[in-house]
């Protein structure tokens, strides 16, 4: 028995659906390229967004092997329509459209034991996810340093499991901050004092709003 397709997560539907060659008749033109949504959203994520295939799996709530599968299958039908000068048309697909709560944020700063930020993310003793709603603190967690965090990997999917958008740290490697914004993770160097108190001041000054709109780093 066949195993059954898992809807695919999307976060956005394409406002323009049909792309064709200019001087197109169709009478003479070869049959079109269905590109489906969920590959859509699979091209947006890599190749517009510049997320590690693993941070868009999440995303889309399937496995890394799934999402390569799927990123293979759309970028071979885009070569298609260009090359051979097909009509591409974004339709249908196994995905349900899923908006981010907007309204929720969860905010990463490593720190040592007394939950001071530490002077250089790689010396951190832990990592404090502060969820923040309408303006407010209304959670913490906390995450020990494992051994294995020592690959940059593993911190950047650790957090992006947990729905971090923002790191706060003292100093950061660049090499570190690229690969947390293939995350999708935000970083805001020069922060200093202890997290949640720094936090809270952000929190009152509406500073977090403009700390969002920064743009990510351009991939090497």
């Amino acid at each position: 028995m066949p195993r059954p397709i898992i809807d695919r997560r999307i976060r956005t539907v394409p406002s323009v659906t049909l792309f064709q060659p200019a001087g197109f008749c169709h009478q003479h033109e070869p049959a079109d390229v269905v590109l489906s949504l969920d590959e859509f959203e699979a091209l947006r994520l890599a190749d517009y967004e510049g997320l590690y295939q693993e941070a868009a799996a999440l995303q889309m709530g399937i496995s890394r092997q799934t999402f390569g599968r799927i990123i293979e299958s759309g970028r071979k039908k885009v070569a298609d329509a260009l090359v051979n000068g097909k009509v591409l048309r974004v339709e249908g697909g196994n995905t349900v459209l899923q908006n981010r709560d907007e309204s929720v944020l969860h905010i990463a700063v490593p720190t040592d034991k007394e939950g001071n930020i530490v002077l250089h993310f790689a010396h951190s003793e832990l990592f404090i996810i502060f969820t923040i709603e309408q303006g407010s603190i209304i959670a913490e967690e906390q995450l020990p340093f494992l051994g294995h965090w020592n690959c940059k990997s593993g911190i950047a999917s650790e957090m992006a499991r947990k729905n971090v958008r923002l790191l706060l740290v003292q100093n950061i490697g660049e090499g570190a901050v690229r690969h947390m914004a293939s995350f999708g993770i935000r970083v805001v160097r020069g922060v200093s004092g202890h997290a949640r108190t720094t936090l809270e001041r952000f929190l009152q000054e509406n500073a977090l709003v403009s700390l969002l709109e920064r743009p990510f780093p351009r991939p090497l």
